[in-house]
C-alpha cells in the first residue's frame, strides 16, 4: 500500500510515539487527519505536516462514532492510541477496566468496522493496529493491559484472513521498551541495563513497513525481547520465571504506579 497520496487517520497522535508516526506518514506524502484529546498539541502537528485534527476522547463510545464520521473517506487507519493499563486486577476500579478496554480494544476494531468496507469497495486500504510485545505473552501485574494487547493480535489476525484478496491489507505493530516515548517514559521508570530499548522513530519505522509491505505482525524489540515473546508463545511459565529474575514484574509495577492517575 502506498502511504504517499493516502489519508491516512492516525489515532493517539499527541503523544511522543504518535508525533513520529505523524513525522513519517507526512515525509511520505501521506494525508494526515490526526486525533487525541489534546487540541493544543494537534494543532502544533497540523501546523508542522498539514492535514486535519479532530479532538475525541476514545474512552467516550459517543466520541468514538463522532470520529469515524467526521473523518470522511479514509485510506489507512493507525490506530494508535492507548490508555495506561498496568497494575493488578484488584487496584482497577470498574471504570477504570471500561475505559482501558474501551480505547485500547473496543475503539481500535469499531473504526475498522467503520472503514474497511469503503476500503473493499475501492480495491485499496490498510488497518494498522498498534499492540504491546505483551501482546504476544502474558506479562505478571498486567492482566488488563495484557486482555486489549492480546485482543488486538487476535482481532488484526482474524479480520487480516476475511480480508485477504479484497486489496486491502491489515497489520499489527508489537513495539517492546521504548525510550523516550510511551508508559516506561511517562512513569520515569529506568529501564535495567541490558534489557535494551528502541525510539518512538523505530517504531514509525516499524509502521511504515507494516502498511508498504502488507506485513501481518512487525516487531520493534531488541533481540533479546523478541526471543523472551518468542519462548512466551511455547513455554508462558519459563517466561514468567526468567520475568521474575531479571526483575521485570517489579518493574512493570513501578509503571503502574507512575501511570496511575492516567487511567
Amino acid at each position: 500500500m502506498r502511504v504517499s497520496g493516502s489519508t491516512v487517520l492516525l489515532t493517539g497522535a499527541s503523544g511522543g510515539i504518535g508525533h513520529a508516526i505523524a513525522n513519517a506518514i507526512a515525509d511520505r506524502g501521506g494525508r494526515l487527519i490526526v486525533t487525541g484529546r489534546r487540541g493544543d498539541v494537534l494543532d502544533e502537528l497540523i501546523a508542522k505536516y498539514g492535514g486535519r485534527a479532530i479532538v475525541v476522547d476514545l474512552a467516550d463510545r459517543e466520541d468514538v462514532e463522532r470520529l469515524a464520521n467526521e473523518a470522511g473517506d479514509v485510506d489507512i487507519l493507525i490506530a494508535n492510541a492507548a490508555l495506561p493499563a498496568s497494575g493488578t486486577l484488584d487496584s482497577f476500579t470498574v471504570n477504570e477496566i471500561d475505559r482501558a478496554l474501551d480505547v485500547n480494544l473496543r475503539a481500535p476494531m469499531m473504526l475498522a468496522r467503520k472503514f474497511a468496507p469503503a476500503m473493499v469497495n475501492n480495491g485499496r486500504g490498510h488497518l494498522l493496529f498498534v499492540s504491546s510485545l505483551i501482546g504476544k505473552f502474558p506479562s505478571a501485574t498486567a492482566p488488563v493491559y495484557c486482555a486489549a494487547k492480546f485482543g488486538l493480535r487476535g482481532f488484526s489476525g482474524a479480520i487480516r484472513t476475511d480480508l485477504r484478496g479484497t486489496g486491502v491489507g491489515v497489520s499489527v505493530v508489537f513495539p517492546g521498551i521504548i525510550r523516550d516515548a510511551g508508559m516506561f517514559a511517562d512513569a520515569k521508570v529506568d529501564v535495567p541495563s541490558g534489557v535494551g530499548t528502541r525510539s518512538p522513530q523505530d517504531v514509525a519505522r516499524g509502521v511504515l513497513r507494516a502498511i508498504e509491505k502488507n506485513r501481518g505482525e512487525v516487531v520493534v524489540a531488541p533481540v533479546a525481547q523478541r526471543l523472551l515473546a518468542t519462548l512466551g508463545a511455547v513455554s508462558p511459565r519459563a517466561v514468567a520465571a526468567v520475568s521474575r529474575r531479571v526483575g521485570a514484574d517489579a518493574m512493570t509495577l513501578e509503571v503502574a504506579e507512575g501511570q496511575r492517575d492516567k487511567r
